[in-house]
């Protein structure tokens, strides 16, 4: 049934609430996990369910992820499968950029109508999580509707910022929130199954994941010009007109949209059993192939800690921290609850030597370094002596180097924290 599957992935907007991770690369292109993109996650789960033809669509910042593409997925010359972007362009028919997640869809219809296809599977191109689409195309064809909506049980105290739903004995969705007032949750609270119950996961979340078959959805677009956005627009009136399916995940599945939840969830890799299994051989994820040395550690005491390959690390001590591909790090220096993304390249002797002379730290974190709850982006350079230490103490700011949100500091990509530097 999959070879009738078009995959949209949905690129995301400007990315403010994960800046200034996205000053310079789009949403779906953010590191994430030390070696992957989170574009990775979509396009994995796609190819983990036989569905092999993906358009990724993007306007923001996309030069990083369209490298990252072109260099990760390659198919066989006799094979069907791609997975191209469709950047947002200007045509005598469309003036505007993309206006949301429909008009992006709508915008790029005519590529997606050149290939033969019965369903088109849309994606975001932000989130975590491990999931067979095979179960849920199928749970669509079965039951005969013409859009299915994925849902995941949560709790009344996350429920608040997810889009909410019922559903019916047969899973055709009934009535539709968005967003609603703690207050009236009492109204909206479904059986999700008595394990989710034990859990306090009563309410029925959408995960901005939809099935909708090809002819609706060029009825739809033909029809409603103006409708800009799926979850707030499409969907609800859908309801009123079709059977829209509610097909229930259970498994772990997480929104990346601002920095805590980015943080969050790439230190909860490195929990004992985590939530999202990176070593799940049923749930690959695929990235590029770097062809990277292996990791040299030098008199460092781990704990806690996934190391990415190419890493050269002397620090005295690393727990409760993702350390990504090529990152250096000095001696005496401390890491605790972070996210070093690494680098793109490695220096040369020469480029050291120069940095020396002219007194720059080289990249990567220097000697004697103490840094806790930081999220250090790629190409930083933090010289000797650096103390960051993140917490609720420090107040949301903008500064030059780096940012704090809710007492995370991310150093910028590419920043030169001088020798001594305290945060």
């Amino acid at each position: 049934m999959t070879e009738k599957v078009l995959a949209v992935i949905l690129g995301g907007g400007q990315g403010s609430r994960l800046s200034p991770l996205t000053q310079t690369r789009s949403k779906p292109a953010v590191p994430i996990a030390g070696k992957y993109r989170l574009v990775d996650i979509p396009i994995s789960n796609c190819l983990n369910s036989g569905i092999h033809r993906m358009f990724v669509l993007t306007q923001f910042n996309s030069a990083s992820l369209n490298k990252h593409i072109k260099n990760t997925y390659h198919f066989s010359h006799f094979s069907a499968a791609f997975v191209d972007i469709l950047a947002a362009e200007q045509t005598p028919e469309n003036p505007t950029w993309f206006q949301g997640t429909a008009d992006a869809v709508r915008q790029t219809m005519h590529h997606l109508l050149q290939h033969e296809f019965d369903y088109v599977l849309i994606l975001s191109g932000d989130q975590l999580y491990q999931m067979d689409f095979n179960e849920m195309v199928n749970a669509h064809v079965e039951s005969g509707v013409q859009i299915t909506l994925a849902t995941i049980p949560v709790t009344a105290k996350d429920a608040p910022d997810f889009g909410i739903l019922k559903a019916n004995e047969h899973n055709i969705i009934t009535s539709f929130i968005e967003k609603p007032a703690t207050p009236l949750l009492k109204d909206w609270n479904s059986d999700t199954g008595e394990e989710m119950r034990a859990e306090g996961r009563e309410y029925l979340a959408s995960m901005g994941i939809y099935i909708f078959n090809k002819d609706l959805l060029i009825k739809i677009f033909a029809e409603n010009a103006d409708e800009k956005d799926f979850g707030k627009e499409i969907i609800p009136r859908m309801l009123n007109e079709y059977d829209v399916l509610s097909f229930q995940y259970e498994g772990y599945w997480t929104d990346i949209g601002n920095i805590p939840s980015f943080f969050e969830a790439n230190l909860g890799l490195t929990d004992d059993i985590p939530k999202f299994n990176l070593f799940d051989s049923h749930h690959s994820i695929f990235t590029r192939s770097r062809m990277l040395p292996p990791s040299k550690i030098l008199g460092t005491t781990l704990d806690k800690t996934i190391i990415a390959e190419g890493c050269i690390l002397q620090a005295k001590e690393i727990k409760h921290s993702v350390i990504g591909i090529r990152a250096r790090i000095g001696v005496e220096t401390t890491i605790e609850s972070c996210y070093i993304m690494g680098s793109d390249s490695y220096q040369t002797l020469e480029q050291i030597e120069a940095d020396e002379e002219q007194g720059r730290p080289m990249i990567g974190i220097g000697d004697r370094c103490h840094i806790v709850n930081a999220i250090v982006d790629k190409n930083s350079r933090i010289g000797n002596d650096v103390e960051i230490i993140g917490g609720l103490h420090l107040e949301d700011g903008e500064h030059a180097l780096y940012t704090v949100k809710e007492g995370i500091v991310v150093v910028k990509k590419g920043a030169v924290i001088p020798a001594g530097t305290k945060i």
